[in-house]
């Protein structure tokens, strides 16, 4: 596999195989100049491996998940399921990474990094992945994103920006399948500006609302929340009054869909959004070349 020309690296968080963390490797170089340290880490994931865990969020939907890399991912949003402690891979150091093997793969849609950053080892999620003919990558860091092989999805308020900012990209990459924006019902005048955007872009923008279990709900907008079961736990999640004003707010906006088809749908299987933005950015990509 021969791997595109990068930029110097500049990040500290999300270092190439060989950065030292201070910002001073190069990705300007060709990956065989990694290759030594790269396959070391490939033997050591494909040793580690024990057996795959299939996400029970996207079961039965076409779409398969895997994490190629160990570890908590390092953008620490809070409340994401995978930081919390009591996701489907717990515990964590036995359980990663987690890729399915070609035959569970054949006929889906693999979504690369549900649980991690694909910015996050760039070179060795690229590597590890190469044999999936169908994927796309999760990210949350607006860096590289042509540089991927494959549709990528980007998370655009992530983390503690989730409330007061967000990532406007331009220019808008080619292979971007969707944007995806987190939502509660205190943060809707970014959300807004978000679908602005992006919308003026045509770029699909997918509202993701959050759940909460460690953090509060913000004072005056308790009646919007309700605790319960969302999949696997528990968790504080908007009530479907709520999420029918919210979503009111863009009828008629071809552009904006959520994350499951209502407040109480939680599974993939009967959503369709990334599998309909999988196909149609595959497309769009056969039509540039």
């Amino acid at each position: 596999m021969t791997i595109r020309k990068r930029v110097p690296c500049k990040s500290d968080i999300l270092p190439c195989p060989n950065c030292d963390g201070a910002g001073k490797c190069d990705f300007s170089v060709q990956c065989g100049d990694f290759k030594p340290k790269i396959e070391g880490d490939l033997t050591t994931m494909s040793k580690k491996q024990r057996r795959y865990i299939e996400n029970p969020k996207t079961k039965g939907s076409g779409v398969i998940c895997c994490i190629p890399q160990e570890g908590v991912c390092p953008i620490g949003c809070a409340d994401c399921f995978f930081q919390s402690g009591r996701s489907y891979l717990e515990p964590l150091e036995d359980n990663l990474p987690n890729m399915p093997n070609l035959k569970m793969a054949k006929g889906r849609v693999v979504r690369v990094n549900d649980g991690n950053d694909s910015n996050n080892k760039p070179y060795l999620v690229l590597l590890a992945t190469d044999s999936y003919v169908d994927k796309f990558y999760n990210t949350s860091v607006p860096e590289n994103l042509e540089e991927f092989d494959a549709p990528v999805v980007l998370t655009v308020n992530p983390a503690e920006n989730t409330d007061c900012a967000a990532v406007l990209v331009d220019p808008i990459p080619s292979n971007l399948m969707f944007v995806r924006a987190r939502v509660n019902t205190w943060n809707l005048g970014l959300i807004d500006t978000i679908v602005d955007y992006y919308s003026s872009k045509e770029v699909p923008i997918i509202l993701t609302f959050m759940a909460y279990y460690t953090n509060t709900i913000k004072s005056g907008h308790e009646a919007d929340y309700t605790y319960r079961q969302r999949t696997l736990n528990s968790y504080w999640v908007i009530t479907q009054e709520a999420w029918d004003r919210v979503m009111a707010r863009y009828t008629g906006n071809k552009w904006v869909y959520s994350c499951g088809k209502d407040a109480n749908a939680f599974a993939c299987h009967r959503c369709g959004n990334c599998l309909r933005e999988y196909y149609a950015t595959k497309e769009r990509l056969r039509e540039v070349k």
